[in-house]
């Protein structure tokens, strides 16, 4: 019997106000073995809100863990509870998000100047459920940002049980930097979290941060356990077409740009059926031309007709019909031959 890879091979980021219910339907779309997060939801959020909106899910969507946001014990273990009662795949603390929001509850990447209440809230999820804990974290923050700091951080919370650490691999300022800044200026190094892994040989140690393809996530595999995409499968969501294959070793070839929309289609008329708006669908998939001839047409269309009263399926075909059927057609791996006219329109005069 052939091992299969592990889950975390290939992940796609939490990623507030983008990995909603809806993008990650129609990420499966695409790819069925890569592990899907949800956005950060705080514990408040689902103790005293709405919890159907913030944990309910589709089938389709497993492998699918949860992220949290929070710092106390108690609550994240309540928390860590209600996503195995729900069925979910995995629970994730998050240590890594540098927003003033996150910072001004006490959680998020301000956790790693605490690592021992990390390892204790980690350790009361890990009691409270048979659901694997995992960490997510940055290198360091502030003036935190020595390599000592950081083993220290992992070491400390490894104690508590955790053995997945997601290593987002730069620093965070929580002054000064936006949360946008955060992810782009702070500079990538790629070899303290190398290093981290040949220290810590047992713990299973996921690299995220700056992996823009499948080329670049096989390349982090070749030291690292895991690979985390962020807004790369988000803006250009087609390059996990080739995952399953590529990095999972699936038999068969990747969908098409066309199949996956109709694959998504009936996902998409359920949920107009319950009156959510288009837009709230297919802004996920505003990226799925990303380079292509037609991929202006296609956003332009969902952007200018989807978010009107009464929009339904017709607004897909209208877009689909400004896409060529050679790039509608194409699979992962494939070239589409530019039509003349769309490739006078990107040369330069």
């Amino acid at each position: 019997m052939v091992a299969l890879p592990p889950p975390h091979t290939l992940s796609v980021a939490p990623m507030l106000d983008w990995t909603d219910r809806h993008c990650r339907m129609f990420h499966r779309t695409l790819t069925r073995r890569t592990l899907l997060y949800t956005e950060m939801v705080t514990t408040g959020a689902i103790i005293h809100g709405d919890r159907e909106r913030h944990l309910g899910f589709s089938a389709p969507e497993h492998p699918l863990a949860l992220q949290l946001g929070g710092s106390d014990p108690a609550a994240l273990a309540e928390c860590a509870r209600m996503a195995e009662d729900r069925g979910y795949d995995e629970v994730n603390l998050n240590c890594g998000c540098p927003s003033d929001r996150v910072q001004s509850g006490a959680f998020g990447a301000c956790l790693m100047a605490t690592p021992d209440v990390v390892a204790r809230a980690a350790g009361a999820m890990i009691a409270a459920t048979r659901l694997p804990v995992t960490v997510k974290h940055r290198i360091g923050i502030d003036d935190l940002d020595s390599y000592e700091h950081l083993t220290h951080f992992v070491g400390t919370v490894a104690q508590s049980g955790v053995t997945t650490f997601i290593v987002h691999a730069r620093k965070a300022w929580l002054s000064g930097l936006s949360p946008r800044e955060n992810r782009e200026i702070p500079p990538l190094r790629y070899d303290v979290v190398r290093q981290l892994k040949a220290d810590f040989p047992e713990l299973t140690i996921v690299l995220n941060g700056g992996i823009l393809s499948l080329d670049a996530a096989r390349d982090a595999l070749t030291w690292a356990d895991g690979a985390m995409i962020g807004r790369a499968a988000y803006q250009e969501p087609y390059l996990l077409a080739a995952a399953d294959r590529d990095l999972f070793g699936e038999p068969g070839v990747p969908v098409t740009r066309r199949e996956a929309i109709e694959a998504y289609l009936p996902y998409v008329a359920a949920q107009l059926a319950q009156g959510q708006p288009l837009n709230r669908m297919l802004k996920h998939t505003l990226g799925l031309f990303a380079g292509q001839p037609g991929a202006r047409h296609w956003k332009r269309t969902i952007s200018e007709q989807g978010h009107k009263p009464g929009a339904g399926l017709e607004v897909v075909q209208a877009a689909l019909a400004g896409v060529p059927d050679e790039v509608l057609d194409a699979r992962a791996g494939e070239t589409a031959p530019q039509p003349a006219q769309e490739t006078a329109q990107l040369s330069p005069a």
